[in-house]
């Protein structure tokens, strides 16, 4: 069969992904990219530790970021993604631009992590309060917690599943569950969005349900990830019936209807210095006033009803 007409494929523009030993969800990030760029997925190296901040710190460290991006650059990526939630908020807003800054150095192209991209995509949707799911431990979600309270963002509300590992295999109704967990209007109010934390927790065909259901827009880690590296492209993620990504899909989310930070062109958040947490999460050896079994419910910011860490290890 003679093929010479095609003229080979087309070009292809590149995106790195850095993303951690135990992501499992490849396939998800390509559901958002476009059909003229590939993704190029390595791996930090295996470390025998649970999901945990200590996991978070270790393979978020500037050398492992480094040595990652190093194995792309023979197939010349012109942006590289740092895939993991927890690992690039565990330094606070400002260990987020270290880790931007060291990637980019090490492969001479713009860097953007998971976190950093879901300040963006708050900035993008005018967003100052925001429900979070997770299926973190309560001391990692606990972490998010304060990591957005740094950008001026309200939580109002959160659920969480307190996994150590194997959250790929967390379903989709688990996932609505916790969304409508977290979303619940609380004490502090409804909220402007919902974000689904943690790259390895599975989102794609659940986002429109959720919005058409809550009215709010719906964003998650692996959503905001190809969201915020294919802009520094200069194209857009794939993403249909998604208020991030389809704008014709902000209408019933209550997008430019004036709940929101301002005009959502995409402008930084206000600079007004840090912004220390009010009563967004339980002191350290506080204990919750109540326990509701599996799914650990936040309400008000607090985190109550936390299970034991231990006992729900390998929960899903």
């Amino acid at each position: 069969m003679d093929v010479s007409f095609l003229g080979g494929p087309g070009p292809q523009r590149g995106v790195g992904v850095v993303a951690p030993f135990d992501f499992a969800l490849d396939r998800e990030l390509w559901r958002w990219t476009p059909d003229d760029v590939s993704l190029h997925v390595t791996r930090t190296p295996y470390v025998p530790v649970e999901v945990s901040l200590d996991l978070a710190r270790v393979i978020s460290e500037h050398e492992t970021l480094r040595d990652a991006v190093s194995t792309l650059t023979e197939v010349t990526p012109e942006v590289v993604a740092y895939a993991c939630t927890s690992g690039s908020f565990v330094g606070g807003v400002m260990g987020e631009h270290a880790m931007c800054e060291a990637m980019s150095r090490a492969g001479s192209v713009p860097a953007v992590t998971t976190s950093g991209a879901l300040l963006e995509a708050l900035v993008e949707l005018d967003v100052r309060r925001l429900a979070l799911v997770t299926p973190y431990t309560v001391s990692v979600t606990r972490a998010l917690e304060e990591y957005v309270a740094q950008a001026g963002v309200t939580v109002t509300g959160c659920a969480y599943m307190s996994l150590t590992r194997q959250i790929w295999r967390v379903t989709y109704r688990e996932v609505v569950d916790m969304a409508r967990r977290a979303a619940a209007r609380g004490r502090l109010g409804a909220a402007d969005a919902l974000f689904l934390s943690c790259t390895n927790l599975p989102t794609y065909d659940v986002i429109p349900q959720l919005e058409a259901e809550l009215r709010i827009p719906v964003i998650s880690a692996n959503q905001v990830t190809m969201w915020a590296a294919l802009r520094r492209l200069g194209t857009r993620a794939v993403g249909p019936y998604q208020a991030l990504i389809d704008t014709s899909a902000r209408s019933g989310t209550g997008i430019g209807t004036g709940t929101g930070i301002g005009t959502g062109t995409g402008s930084a958040l206000p600079a007004a210095g840090p912004v220390v947490p009010t009563g967004s999460v339980l002191p350290e050896g506080q204990e919750p006033p109540d326990v509701r079994g599996v799914h650990g419910v936040s309400d008000a910011q607090g985190v109550s009803g936390v299970p034991d860490e231990k006992q729900q290890e390998g929960w899903t």
